[in-house]
């Protein structure tokens, strides 16, 4: 019997042992795929100027298919949810990597402008849906009280994507033919799915069981009916508006110094761009560390006894704290206290949007978080479309100084808007707090 029993305790030590090995390989595929995620969206602006010569595209045309680009993601997000939790997480993951891996291959063969947009169409219905199914496979393969730091780890792939991006696409487009980057981009996704396959195999042990765990997918009438059921409670629940506008209010904080941050150290700041490659890396450092440091905090927090929604609360509250600094980078001399003070404006966005992405996975049982997380994260595109706008018009009429005072405020907004949000209790899980 003694014998009996140690083996069964061996074999269930054996298999939560395994359990915990493929969920920190599945989050480390997770962040591969978002810095090639990344990459994919990098590239065109590499080559713009070599591709718009040859296609004879204005600066305004190119400007069109960012917009189209911006446009089909908005789209994209609204339904990825949808896709998720109908086909399931492995299958959905592949789909969306697949058809946004051979878009972005098309991209090498465009011809004229109307071919372009529909290679950059089709690249932006794609890559959104990685970053709706990655928090659903958090869900149901991380552990609750690792859920914040493995959204932190396979997210800070994006920002490290960000970082190093635009350096490897210039060396790569020097030594081969330009074109041939987007032909590499996509075989770097295509060749990241027999991993993704192996890793969400259908027979797998699960350190998550009960509501969060994966459930068998198909397409009976009850499982329509239910996912109508799911769709209903998602869109009726007023948490999953007041997130998709706390995230239309902060992303276009993180769109900024993305896609404006290196025109306003050139042109307000009068850095060179040799000056710039040397030291602007540091922003999006800055915002790679907060995509870990969320979910190192809120899990510290989590382990000394306190509810995940509280930890999720103060963690996103101290964000939005630091934010308020940002009229300081418009007002100092010098322009590395200004890179400075942008680091640490991107860290604290980051370690919110981080912990935001979470909540997400803990507010909503497993049949409703692909959707709810699809919705809730369309909020990020709607913003980054309007701020894109808004931000084009500012700088032309009154400069970038505006905008740093705009940006102080949208954190605090966020957070008192969302802040009633943890206090919800509809999935039943009395630890949310």
């Amino acid at each position: 019997m003694v014998t009996t029993l140690q083996a069964k305790s061996i074999s269930i030590n054996i298999t939560t042992r395994q359990a915990m090995d493929r969920q920190w390989f599945l989050v480390a595929l997770l962040f591969i795929v978002s810095i090639v995620n990344y990459f994919d969206r990098q590239s065109l602006s590499v080559v713009a100027p070599r591709l718009q010569a040859e296609i004879h595209l204005s600066d305004q045309g190119y400007g069109h298919i960012v917009s189209l680009f911006l446009f089909a993601s908005a789209l994209a997000y609204a339904i990825a949810g949808f896709v998720a939790d109908s086909l399931g997480t492995r299958r959905s993951m592949a789909l969306f990597v697949t058809w946004w891996s051979l878009a972005e291959a098309a991209t090498a063969f465009v011809t004229n402008s109307f071919s372009l947009g529909l290679a950059r169409f089709c690249l932006g219905l794609g890559e959104p849906g990685l970053w709706v199914v990655a928090p659903k496979a958090v869900g149901e393969y991380v552990a609750p009280r690792k859920r914040a730091l493995a959204i932190g780890l396979y997210s800070m792939g994006a920002t490290i994507g960000a970082v190093i991006a635009l350096p490897v696409i210039a060396f790569t487009t020097t030594h081969l033919p330009w074109r041939s980057i987007f032909l590499l981009d996509g075989a770097a996704g295509l060749l990241w799915l027999p991993l993704w396959f192996w890793c969400c195999r259908a027979k797998r042990t699960t350190l998550v069981p009960g509501p969060q765990a994966a459930s068998p997918v198909g397409r009976s009438a009850a499982t329509v009916a239910a996912d109508r059921s799911n769709l209903r409670a998602v869109m009726t629940r007023p948490a999953t508006w007041k997130l998709l506008v706390a995230r239309g209010l902060t992303d276009p904080v993180w769109y900024f110094y993305l896609f404006w941050f290196p025109k306003y150290l050139v042109t307000s700041r009068h850095l060179t761009l040799d000056a710039i490659a040397h030291v602007a890396w540091l922003v999006y450092l800055g915002a790679g560390i907060g995509t870990v440091s969320g979910g190192l905090f809120s899990g510290y927090l989590i382990r000394r006894g306190m509810r995940i929604g509280i930890a999720y609360r103060w963690t996103m509250l101290a964000s939005a704290l630091v934010v308020p600094f940002s009229p300081l980078i418009s007002i100092v001399s010098d322009s590395t206290s200004a890179i400075l003070l942008a680091s640490l404006i991107a860290f604290a966005h980051m370690n919110c949007l981080v912990t935001l992405t979470a909540l997400v996975v803990e507010l909503y049982p497993a049949t409703q978080v692909g959707k709810a997380a699809g919705i809730i994260a369309s909020g990020s595109g709607l913003g980054g479309m309007v701020s894109s706008e808004v931000i084009g018009y500012v700088v032309t009429h009154y400069g970038y100084s505006p905008l740093f005072f705009i940006m102080a405020v949208l954190h605090p907004l966020a957070i008192l808007l969302v802040w009633r949000v943890f206090a919800e209790r509809k999935t039943g899980n009395p630890a949310i707090g």
